[in-house]
Formats: C-alpha cells, sequence, structure tokens
C-alpha cells in the first residue's frame, strides 16, 4: 500500500542506506553497508561547493561475523564526506568493536565505544542496523525454531510477542500465554 499522496513539493535531498548480507567460503559471512547523500542543487559547504548529484557522503562498510554474531573484523571507507580529509580520518577506531556480539548489548556496546566524538555519526548508524540486517542474512539457512535457544526475533517487536498470537501459531513452543 502506498503512502497517501503528499502535499506539492521539491525535493532537497536523498539518502540511500544499503546491506548486503554474503556468506564467505569459510564459513563466516560479510555483512556490507553503504550510505550514500546527495543534493538535488548545488550545496554550498564550508569546505566547498557541492554539485548536484555528486556525494555528500558516499561511505562504507564491511563487518565479518561468525553464526553466533561474533564481529571477527572491521572494515570502513570514506570517499565523500562534508570536511575531507577530517571526516575520513578515524584510524579504523570502528576495530575497537571486534570481539564484539551483534546479538547481544551490540548498540550500547556501539554507543559506548564510538558515540560522540569517538567516531564517525554515519558509520556509527550504519553499524547500529547490522543486527537486524544479519538476522535476515541468516534467514533461510536454518529453520529460525531449531535448537535450544528461544529464536533472536522473539520480544523484539510487537508481532513477536512470545504472548502474542503469531508465536504462538509459528512458534508455539516459545509462546507464553496472552498478556
Amino acid at each position: 500500500m502506498p503512502l497517501s499522496p503528499p502535499s506539492p513539493r521539491q525535493r532537497l535531498h536523498a539518502r540511500q542506506v544499503r546491506y548486503e548480507g554474503f556468506l564467505r567460503d569459510d564459513g563466516r559471512f560479510d555483512i556490507e553497508a553503504t550510505l550514500l547523500d546527495v543534493k538535488d542543487q548545488d550545496c554550498v559547504l564550508l569546505s566547498g561547493v557541492r554539485r548536484a548529484g555528486d556525494p555528500v557522503h558516499d561511505i562504507r562498510l564491511r563487518v565479518t561475523i561468525d553464526r553466533q554474531g561474533t564481529i571477527h573484523a572491521i572494515e570502513t571507507v570514506s570517499d565523500a564526506t562534508p570536511y575531507p580529509p577530517h571526516c575520513a580520518d578515524h584510524d579504523d577506531a570502528y576495530r575497537r568493536l571486534v570481539g564484539a556480539s551483534l546479538f547481544d548489548g551490540f548498540r550500547k556496546t556501539l554507543y559506548a565505544a564510538m558515540g560522540g566524538v569517538a567516531g564517525c555519526t554515519h558509520i556509527t548508524e550504519l553499524l547500529a542496523f547490522l543486527p537486524t540486517a544479519a538476522i535476515q542474512t541468516f534467514a533461510g539457512l536454518q529453520r529460525e525454531d531449531s535448537g535450544e535457544r528461544k529464536p533472536y526475533q522473539l520480544d523484539r517487536c510487537h508481532a513477536l510477542s512470545t504472548q502474542g498470537e503469531a508465536v504462538r501459531r509459528y512458534y508455539p513452543r516459545w509462546y507464553r500465554g496472552a498478556a
């Protein structure tokens, strides 16, 4: 279903965010993320003019994880930023997240290590959504309800509350009764 018709308007900015998940030959997984910001008109920045359609941000990252969500490697690249070369000068600070788990308090760990001036706002934002990108990457590789641990997605949104109808129907083992 589409959104309701908008009021007359002119687009000024477009942000594209993309996540892709890959199974590596060594059994690990790469999650790659891209953030691209462009303006539809020339944009005067303190560092210079960006022509319409030229990226203000062109940022990419790759995180290598195992099946448990443990981070084994992080690589970041900032090809377009508003304050070159300063924005890209993060000295691979994100490597301090190696060893962290995407599935166990990752956002808290991320913001404690890389929030504020410790990192790049845009790279940190891209990383914040890696847990759900990883879950989607793993989807279909095995049955969601296999194993002894409660599936990761349960109790993480209203539809998959362990007290709700969807869990009663699709994950009966984990159903805890109506609220």
